[in-house]
Formats: C-alpha cells, structure tokens, sequence
C-alpha cells in the first residue's frame, strides 16, 4: 500500500479527482478546517494550507 500524497493549497476549497483514470474515485470538492487542513475520505490525500497563504472570505 503507498503513502498517501500530500499537496501545500492556497486556498480554502479543494478538489480531488482520484487519479489513477478508472481505478480512483470519483472528483470530491472539500473544505479546509480551521486546522488549516483536510484529508480526502476516498484516497487520503492530505491537502495542507500553505504557510504565509494570503486567503480571503470572498467565493
């Protein structure tokens, strides 16, 4: 089994889309907590808000 990846965002929303074509999973949008951080509950992928990221509340 492989580790799971790790991506450093500079936004609050994200999307994962599986890889893999067929074999992953389908594309999941997620949110960032006030962690600053949020795994994909398909593949684990972890997403990481950058250090020093400048992010507004604006959509």
């Amino acid at each position: 089994m492989k580790t799971p990846e790790k991506s450093e965002v500079e936004t609050l929303k994200v999307q994962c889309e599986g890889g893999d074509g067929a074999l992953g999973h389908p594309r999941v949008y997620l949110n960032l907590s006030e962690k600053n951080k949020v795994e994909c509950p398909y593949c684990g992928h972890l997403f990481v808000l950058k250090e020093g990221a400048k992010v507004s509340g604006a959509h």
